[in-house]
């Protein structure tokens, strides 16, 4: 392959990534420039924000962008967080009821809706975060499968901060957007998407079955809540023909 190929530990999993050059050239690079001008305009740390549906790869995105920025030996340090990170504890997603699609539903069922995330949290601590040193931000560990506190300390130039609800057109997600400087939108088609997430799910312990209830029941609608309720972003990815491309403003 004439490219570049990255060995990354993603969520504790190892991945490995294979990017052509004319991805790198047309899609990645691109990107990079884009988050080192605008930490250049900004007397503080700059904000992008990597939204897609589940399943897009969108943490993966994250480390290689910082992983290229490494190599190009840039001035500002591309660091990348995860919204995951800002889930409620299950002990309180285990208690708590909200009524969703007409139905009372525990909130442990349907981990991963916009419901299941503490927003104002985030939002709080991304504000911190924008001009504070020390702030320490929370990660979702998928051993446990629950948030661990402990995080990471933030210390990047630019902070990439990755998830699927970035661009919720909904309260809380509309003013936490209010914090970001950049937007990214990445998407892929469905059937990709839901191979894709199967197979993490059964990586998690689950069997087949248990995987397909829990796509049709929360990936699936969370797919389809990605394309259907969000804003536009500034700068938009997506799998063409296999191809990894970008554009402005388009969908």
């Amino acid at each position: 392959m004439d490219g570049k190929r990255y060995r990354l530990t993603i969520n504790g999993f190892p991945v490995e990534a294979e990017f052509p050059r004319r991805e790198m050239e047309q899609a990645i690079d691109p990107l990079i420039d884009a988050l080192l001008a605008l930490r250049g305009r900004l007397s503080r740390r700059a904000v992008a924000f990597l939204a897609g549906p589940p399943g897009a790869g969108k943490s993966t995105l994250a480390e290689v962008l910082c992983a290229r920025a490494a190599e190009r030996q840039a001035d500002a340090r591309v660091q990348t967080l995860g919204l995951d990170g800002f889930h409620y504890p299950n002990a309180y997603l285990n208690e708590t009821y909200r009524t969703i699609d007409g139905a009372r539903t525990r909130l442990r069922d349907v981990k991963g809706r916009p419901e299941t995330f503490d927003v104002r949290h985030f939002a709080e601590t991304l504000a911190r975060a924008r001009t504070e040193n020390g702030v320490v931000w929370p990660r979702y560990d998928r051993t446990t499968h629950d948030v661990d506190a402990r995080g990471a300390a933030v210390t990047g130039d630019v902070l990439l901060v990755e998830g699927n609800w970035l661009l919720l057109d909904a309260p809380g997600w509309n003013e936490a957007r209010t914090l970001c400087d950049c937007t990214i939108a990445l998407r892929a088609p469905e059937p990709v998407l839901r191979k894709r997430l199967l197979a993490r799910k059964m990586r998690g312990g689950l069997s087949r079955a248990e995987a397909e209830t829990w796509y049709a029941r929360v990936d699936g609608p969370n797919v389809a809540r990605f394309e259907n309720g969000g804003v536009p972003a500034d700068y938009n990815l997506m799998y063409t023909e296999n191809t990894l491309k970008i554009c402005r403003r388009c969908v």
